[in-house]
């Protein structure tokens, strides 16, 4: 069990520091558990080393049956997304989807990997390109694929992606003719200063709308307002979270996509890292388990703004 409440981190109280380019992330818990009590047998099994008795896992029919780990899976994305891509002339972001109702997560990632594969094929005389690809799911049960790509050896990248307005035939669109199964949309990630948060958005809010509003309100469910290419749009926080099959691997990346490194220390030497700024987000949350409470907090940092 979850809830988010207020909480104060003291000057003295050790932090863990996420440092992703101008983006900085806090985190404090209010107990540590610094012992490992278990020591998983199997994908079933667990001994507790502090009784040696056997236990089973508790497995979740869907990730929204288990909130944590559903955080921790787009805590990682986040950072991975943060700490590689900082929204510069030689990255992009690519939508790729399917004109049939494509359900098959198996062939989904057969047919990234071929398009990347294949990407890589054509540019390979320029530049070597690091991806991060993450998979969104479609109320109808269908896919879409977002690629987020660095060409590392170019300081700036531009792929022509031009239709007829009429007949929506491609004129210059060298990946959709590349792709071969569907939609293409290529976006600059230039004016995006968050680009985690702003991925997120696509991942596991569902826009507002008038099909949608009268389930919203009567299930109480938190609306957010996000600016998305210079106007601001309603969103239903975590409306597409039941979507994602448990066991899926929502995301694949390249080698040169890399983790962020994080220190330890008191929270009043964080001033050292960030500098004058203040926190852009901020929030605790109460996790509850059986006879086990803690206290997450979260500052985040952007020293851009």
């Amino acid at each position: 069990m979850e809830d988010e409440k207020n909480s104060v981190i003291s000057p003295n109280d050790l932090v863990t520091v996420t440092k992703m380019n101008h983006i900085v992330e806090v985190q404090h818990m209010l107990k540590m558990n610094t012992r490992n009590n278990i020591k998983k047998l199997n994908k079933n099994e667990y001994v507790d080393l502090r009784t040696g008795e056997i236990k089973e896992f508790e497995h979740s029919e869907t990730r929204k049956d288990n909130l944590n780990s559903l955080r921790q899976t787009f805590k990682k994305l986040r950072y991975l997304i943060n700490n590689n891509f900082i929204g510069s002339p030689n990255e992009l972001h690519v939508i790729l989807t399917y004109k049939e109702n494509m359900t098959d997560t198996e062939r989904l990632y057969i047919d990234v990997k071929n398009f990347i594969d294949r990407l890589r094929y054509k540019y390979k005389n320029e530049s070597t390109i690091d991806y991060l690809n993450v998979v969104e799911p479609q109320e109808r049960g269908a896919w879409h694929c977002h690629l987020l790509l660095r060409f590392n050896d170019l300081s700036r990248v531009f792929i022509p992606n031009k239709f007829d307005k009429v007949t929506k035939k491609p004129i210059d669109a060298p990946l959709y003719e590349m792709w071969g199964y569907g939609w293409v949309t290529i976006k600059s990630l230039k004016d995006v200063d968050n680009i985690g948060a702003y991925l997120s958005a696509y991942l596991t809010d569902v826009e507002l709308t008038d099909e949608n509003v009268i389930k919203a309100i009567s299930d109480k469910t938190a609306i957010k307002i996000v600016q998305v290419e210079g106007q601001q749009k309603k969103f239903i926080k975590g409306g597409r979270l039941h979507l994602y099959p448990p066991g899926m691997n929502l995301f694949r990346k390249s080698r040169g996509i890399v983790y962020p490194e994080r220190q330890r220390m008191k929270h009043k030497e964080v001033k050292k890292v960030v500098g004058s700024a203040k926190p852009t987000y901020s929030k605790s949350i109460e996790i509850e388990k059986n006879d086990f409470q803690n206290t997450i907090t979260y500052e985040q940092y952007n020293l851009k703004r």
